[in-house]
This record gives C-alpha cells, sequence and structure tokens, in this order.
C-alpha cells in the first residue's frame, strides 16, 4: 500500500503481525499488555501495576526503545515540577509519607515519559495492545464495580465500600475517570468507522461503571472529553459524507443515552443515588470546613509558602486536602513546580491539538487521548490528579503520538532520492 502526496508516492506505515516482530519486541508488546491490564487494580501501594511497570521499563531497554528528541520538552517539564517537589520536602524532613509521595511522582514522571518513547515508534502495533488491555481492563473493573453496587455475593465492602462503585480502585472518583480513554477510543471508533455490536456492549458495560461510580467531577470529565472527541472527530474528517456521520451519529447516541438512563433511574437504588448526587452542591463542598473554603485558605497558605507546603502539610494543618490539583501543584511542588505545572498542561495541549489535525493512521487516538486529557484538566478544580497513573498514561500518549506524527510530516515533506534503475 502506498499514500501518493503532490505526486511523490512513499510507503504507508504498515502494521507488522505480531508472529514477524522479533522476539524482543513481542515481548515489550506482552509486557505492555501485562502492565495496562492491572492498571485497574489501584486498592493497595504499592499496586501490582506499579511492579509491572518497572519490568516494563526493562523491556523497553531490551527492545532497544530510543528517546525521541520531540520528547524533551515533556521530559524537561517534568524534571523542574519533580524538582520542586524535592525542594519542597525541605519544609517536611524526615517524614516518610511526605518522602513516598515524592518519590511516586518522580516515578510517575518517568512513566510518562516511557510511554512517550513506547508510542513514538512502531506505533500502531503498540497503540492496538494498549487499546486491547485498556479496554478489557475497563470492563472488568466496570463489572466488578456493578457486583459491589447491587452488593452481588456480598461484594458491596470489596468493590463499592461507600455505597458507590469503585471496582478495584480505592476511590470511586479516580475509578470513574479511570474508564473514559477506553469508553472514548470505542465510541469514537463508531462513530468515525464503524459499529460493531461487540463495541456496543462493551462500551455500555463501561459507561454503566462510570454512572454507577456516582462522580460528579467524572461525569462532568465524560461531558467536556466526549464533547472535544466529537468535535475534532467532526473537524478531522475526510469527507463531507463521514462528517455527516459523525454528527448524525452522535446525535442518536446522545439520545440513546438519554433513554437508557430513564430506564436505570427506573430502578429505585441507582435513582435514588442519583438525586442525591445531581445536586451541583454538595454538604461537603460548603462550611467551614467545606472544599470551597478550603480551597481559599489554599490560595493563602500557597502565598505565604513559595517552596510549598510540603506534602500532606495543608492536610495536616487545615485536616483536609484542599482537592484542587492547580493548588495542589503550588503547595506540595512550590511556585517553581506549580508555574512548571501549567506550562506542562499549556505545552500538551498545544503538541495535542497541532498533531491532531495532521492525517496519520494513530490520528483517532490521539483525538481521544487528547479529549481525554482535556476532560482530566477540566475536572483538576475539584479533585487532585497529580497521582493518577491513567493521566500520566494519557500524558505520554498525547506526547507520544505527537512526535510520531511530527516524524511522519517531516518524512513526506523530504524530497524522495531517485533510485537506480
Amino acid at each position: 500500500m502506498a499514500i501518493r502526496t503532490a505526486g511523490i508516492t512513499r510507503a504507508a506505515p504498515v502494521v507488522m503481525p505480531a508472529a514477524a516482530l522479533p522476539f524482543r519486541e513481542r515481548l515489550l508488546l506482552v509486557m505492555l499488555y501485562i502492565a495496562i491490564f492491572t492498571s485497574s487494580v489501584a486498592f493497595i501501594e504499592p499496586s501490582p501495576h506499579d511492579f509491572l511497570m518497572g519490568v516494563l521499563a526493562l523491556a523497553c531497554v531490551i527492545a532497544g526503545v530510543r528517546f525521541e528528541r520531540r520528547l524533551a520538552a515533556l521530559f524537561l517539564l517534568l524534571l523542574v515540577w519533580n524538582l520542586g517537589g524535592l525542594l519542597s520536602l525541605l519544609n517536611v524532613p524526615n517524614q516518610e509519607k511526605a518522602i513516598q509521595y515524592t518519590a511516586t511522582s518522580i516515578y510517575l514522571a518517568l512513566a510518562a515519559v516511557m510511554y512517550g518513547c513506547l508510542f513514538a515508534d512502531n506505533t500502531m502495533t503498540r497503540l492496538k495492545v494498549m487499546r486491547s488491555a485498556y479496554v478489557a481492563t475497563a470492563v472488568i473493573a466496570s463489572i466488578l464495580g456493578m457486583l459491589g453496587y447491587f452488593n452481588a455475593f456480598g461484594t458491596e465492602q470489596l468493590f463499592a465500600p461507600i455505597g458507590r462503585a469503585a471496582g478495584a480502585f480505592k476511590d470511586p472518583n479516580v475509578f470513574g475517570p479511570f474508564l473514559i480513554w477506553p469508553a472514548l477510543m470505542l465510541l469514537e471508533e463508531m462513530l468515525s468507522r464503524e459499529i460493531r455490536i461487540r463495541n456496543v456492549i462493551v462500551a455500555m458495560i463501561i459507561l454503566l461503571g462510570l454512572l454507577l461510580s456516582f462522580s460528579r467531577g467524572a461525569w462532568f470529565h465524560f461531558g467536556v472529553s466526549a464533547t472535544v472527541t466529537l468535535v475534532l472527530a467532526f473537524l478531522t474528517a475526510p469527507t463531507a459524507r463521514i462528517r455527516f456521520r459523525v454528527f448524525g451519529l452522535a446525535a442518536s447516541g446522545v439520545a440513546g443515552l438519554a433513554a437508557m438512563l430513564i430506564v436505570l433511574l427506573s430502578i429505585p437504588s441507582i435513582g435514588d443515588m442519583f438525586t442525591e448526587r445531581a445536586h451541583l452542591i454538595q454538604y461537603y463542598d460548603v462550611g467551614q470546613g467545606g472544599r470551597f473554603r478550603l480551597q481559599e485558605l489554599a490560595v493563602a497558605a500557597l502565598l505565604k509558602f513559595p517552596n510549598g507546603m510540603g506534602p500532606f502539610e495543608f492536610a495536616r494543618v487545615h485536616g483536609l486536602q484542599q482537592h484542587n490539583v492547580y493548588l495542589q501543584a503550588f503547595m506540595v511542588y512550590g511556585w517553581i513546580g506549580g508555574m512548571t505545572y501549567f506550562v506542562l498542561l499549556l505545552a500538551t495541549l498545544y503538541a495535542g491539538l497541532r498533531a491532531a489535525f495532521i492525517r496519520t493512521p494513530w490520528q483517532p487516538y490521539l483525538i481521544t487521548a487528547f479529549g481525554a486529557f482535556v476532560g482530566e484538566m477540566a475536572e483538576g478544580p475539584v479533585i487532585d490528579t497529580d497521582h493518577w497513573r491513567h493521566f500520566f498514561l494519557l500524558l505520554g500518549a498525547v506526547w507520544g503520538l505527537y512526535a510520531a506524527t511530527m516524524r511522519q510530516r517531516d518524512a513526506n515533506a523530504a524530497p524522495s532520492l531517485p533510485q537506480r534503475a
């Protein structure tokens, strides 16, 4: 197969069958699948996923995964961000939990860079493995969350300990957002390419898990992410026919989701919880010790502590966390880390949006990753996302696909050398 551009014919990217890949690449793909598949087990720390990330890093070394120069900005921004975190440890010396927190930040930053390097090369093969593992683990996590929510086989304390689906996560507010990228990948495929009954069933299972998390932030996150994904899918559609398909199926999908929601809300246990959680303001948002008051105190504190307060210090002083990742960036990583975090987010938005409009085989993956990343940013004012493992997967994916896209663009722009007879 070939792509013809400006009169020049070039080979299109080819996805090699797994059996045709070198052994070290197959080993890498197996470890990538296992690492992603175990990422939904997060009720203990360190989790099995954290251990397997170390094994995945070793597989990357064996497979000869290279550092892509276009990831230098990501690496430097994450480095400065974590340097700010290390400096803030001076405020809480000899506190084991604080040191563990900073070590986790460094580990997650390295994971993002590793994902970026992985997806920058042999892109489609690795993306398909990641997608398969992520969708599979999202389905299992959703089913576990449902079992817990309805207390099937006495599993409520395991998978829904506070009356909301959490799967194998400690917190339903992390479980819900974890499900969004795989849901978007399924929805985008159905909208832009083909509808498979299997994908419809899988998407419904994941969306039901998202609903039963009863996380207002996750619902808002999904709404933002789905909107961004739909808009980009519409704008980047190669033909008017596909744009019409995206628009028509999106409208039908919204109607279908609304109908499914009406049916689910007729179940008393779901309807009552939805009514309770659907209020914009909850009791813990307001008042002397409420979320918004704590955020006011955090703004005042960050002005007093240019080096940050250090991990867990704000909660120690005021009783609870402020639940705002942007304030967290300053409170835990200092002014240097806080400002770097904002630059990191803006740079990621620029890289993702720039690459999203360039036609590549992995364009749909980039669009959904970018949409999920924007939604995660939009949820940031009401929750701390700086240690969410799937956030750093999204971060690495956006940058890795940006690097792959720019490399292919440059290769297509380069003049072809005349072939010898």
